[in-house]
């Protein structure tokens, strides 16, 4: 029974030993979305997983996974930061893009160095809401394996500027309310004060920050809110 319980804890210890690992490398490596990772990334991401539940049950030589496991996000780290220092080096590890179709020539030449097939490059052009591809212009593929359109200029979607219209620039709208609370850095931050916002709930029939379960600011003087409870009609 004791020898469970020492195990159990020791389990527990090396599991938390790699949860802090593995968030260390995370950010040693920097954050990317699954679809900025390079073939490269996504390995040395599976690797470092695999090692780190290794680490998490292993009892009797917890040294080995770990050091195994700094040195795979050590060498992923300076591989990113070569990449990001020289042009050559990031052709060489992470590939460079593909022009797949160009003037209504699609290349077969590349569609073969990035092993795709026509149906497979039809399936990119629908899933981009492309149906006609004479309506691409350029169509190239990203060394993350995305692929970007250039649409034809005759067939892009009209801009204000093409209407000679002037709209004015919208902004990042900043959270003033979360959950019933406050926000007062970010209040600050925006140069207002928390009277102001509790005036602007008012005015939109709210009695306090507490009825609100999300109030966005745009830049101007209006409010989004959000209630936590639909208001009831009048």
């Amino acid at each position: 029974m004791m020898k469970t319980l020492s195990e159990a804890g020791l389990v527990c210890l090396t599991t938390l030993l790699s949860i802090a690992a593995l968030f260390l490398l995370t950010k040693l490596m920097g954050a990317k979305q699954v679809s900025q990772m390079t073939m490269f990334d996504y390995v040395v991401g599976i690797t470092i997983g695999s090692v780190a539940a290794e680490l998490a049950t292993e009892l009797e030589s917890p040294v080995q996974p770990l050091t195994a496991l700094i040195l795979y996000g050590v060498v992923a780290w300076l591989i990113s930061l070569l990449t990001s220092k020289s042009v050559r080096a990031r052709g060489m590890i992470t590939g460079k893009p593909l022009v797949l179709l160009d003037n209504g020539v699609i290349s077969k030449k590349n569609l073969k160095k990035a092993r795709l097939d026509l149906s497979e490059f039809l399936t990119y052009c629908r899933m981009s809401g492309w149906f006609d591809l004479s309506q691409i212009q350029t169509a190239v593929l990203e060394h993350n394996g995305v692929v970007s359109f250039l649409p034809r200029e005759k067939d892009r979607p009209a801009t204000p500027s093409d209407l000679d219209l002037k709209p004015q620039q919208s902004q990042v709208q900043v959270p003033f309310i979360m959950d019933g609370k406050l926000l007062t850095d970010n209040i600050r931050q925006a140069g207002k004060e928390d009277t102001w916002v509790r005036r602007a709930l008012l005015r939109q029939g709210y009695r306090d920050e507490g009825d609100v379960f999300l109030a966005l600011w745009d830049g101007g003087e209006k409010l989004t809110v959000f209630p936590m409870e639909p208001l009831p009609k009048s």
